[in-house]
């Protein structure tokens, strides 16, 4: 199960982000993995960077999955995955994270990492994976290893 984000959506208040969280704090409760993403169609996407331009588009896509890290690390969860180079950098900042230290390999290019977070108790799991990294059983793979 996912949740799809949509860039038009996210650009007309709170609610699809709340949404997400919703979505995603249910999925924890069931111990059972919450993926939320942006992926679409290249013409719909091509469609949402027109009526919203390019920079804003992303934006506001990067700017609700940052906001979703933060708020889930704050709820306890102690695993991320992030996938895209851009993504993957608003995660970190929002995340305030300075260091990592690098773990076991997933696949080639992306290890699990570990932060430690200031206020936290445990360290984070983190995943980082760039668009061109990965096979196509990464997420799964990603997990299978971490355990």
């Amino acid at each position: 199960a996912g949740f799809a984000l949509d860039p038009d959506a996210l650009a007309l208040g709170d609610e699809q982000w709340e949404q997400a969280l919703a979505f995603a704090l249910d999925r924890i409760e069931q111990d059972a993995p919450a993926l939320i993403y942006a992926s679409a169609d290249p013409a719909k996407v091509k469609a949402a960077q027109q009526r919203l331009g390019v920079e804003r588009a992303g934006e506001l896509v990067e700017c609700a999955l940052s906001q979703l890290a933060v708020t889930l690390v704050n709820e306890g969860v102690g695993r991320l995955l992030v996938a895209g180079g851009e993504t993957s950098g608003a995660v970190v900042s929002a995340l305030r994270i300075s260091a990592l230290r690098i773990g076991e390999q997933i696949d080639p290019g992306v290890p699990w990492t570990q932060a430690t977070l200031k206020g936290h108790t445990a360290p984070l799991s983190l995943a980082l994976k760039s668009g061109n990294f990965g096979g196509v059983d990464f997420f799964t793979r990603a997990f299978e290893v971490l355990s």
